[in-house]
């Protein structure tokens, strides 16, 4: 095992104690929506994604670094300097243009994302915008790229694992799109092409880049869409 993440020395009971961290975290979340009693929906929003990621990234950190005594950033794959970064950066516009146009011969319905109709104003964009091009991008792929595609990929090799930690990125972001299955391929495809840069670049980082810069260029579009 390297210390770039290359392989992964946790395991599938490790996988497991993750997920079972998911609803006290979502709870917690929860309750500190309540106690703010904030009543702006991109606040209560904010809110609770920080606090649900924070405490998430906590149990990892936990998993990794005290259970394993292991470098948590390194273990997870984010390693400096990021191999490929600038093919990441390049490839994420053509990606998202990419997966749009498939959209279009898949006949993808048009669906309400509840996440954009949080935005209301000028201070609920910017709060919107920073969790869907960076924060978002970030967490899902230390945990979807970071720790479950090397574990996966110990079991099934490097094809078996992008193609397995691909499907349950994509069944995330189902109900976003109220289930319609083109919208969830759609997903699922780029996932698959966030996993091949991870292989390839043994770096999180750089499938974190792809990421936000594939998300950054959906949401400009999406403003432009909004504001013709």
């Amino acid at each position: 095992m390297t210390e770039s993440g290359e392989s992964a020395f946790w395991n599938y009971e490790d996988l497991i104690l993750f997920v079972g961290a998911i609803i006290p975290a979502w709870l917690v979340g929860a309750g500190l929506v309540w106690l703010s009693r904030s009543k702006d929906d991109a606040v209560r929003a904010l809110i609770f994604q920080a606090s649900f990621f924070l405490l998430l990234l906590g149990a990892l950190y936990v998993l990794i670094s005290v259970r394993y005594g292991m470098p948590f950033w390194r273990s997870l794959g984010w390693v400096y300097p990021v191999r490929g970064a600038w093919w990441c950066v390049a490839a994420a516009p053509v990606l998202a243009v990419g997966t749009s146009v498939l959209g279009v011969f898949l006949h993808e319905p048009q669906v309400v994302d509840p996440i954009k109709d949080l935005i209301s104003n000028r201070a609920s964009l910017v709060i919107v915008m920073l969790f869907v091009t960076v924060f978002g991008p970030i967490y899902e792929e230390l945990f979807f790229r970071g720790f479950l595609y090397p574990l996966l990929a110990k079991s099934l090799g490097a094809g078996g694992g992008i193609v397995m930690s691909a499907i349950p990125f994509a069944l995330l972001h189902g109900a976003q799109n109220q289930w319609a299955w083109q919208q969830i391929a759609l997903v699922g495809v780029a996932g698959l092409v966030f996993g091949y840069a991870r292989y390839k670049t043994c770096s999180t980082a750089a499938s974190a880049i792809l990421h936000c810069g594939y998300n950054t260029t959906l949401f400009v579009g999406y403003l432009v869409q909004r504001s013709l």
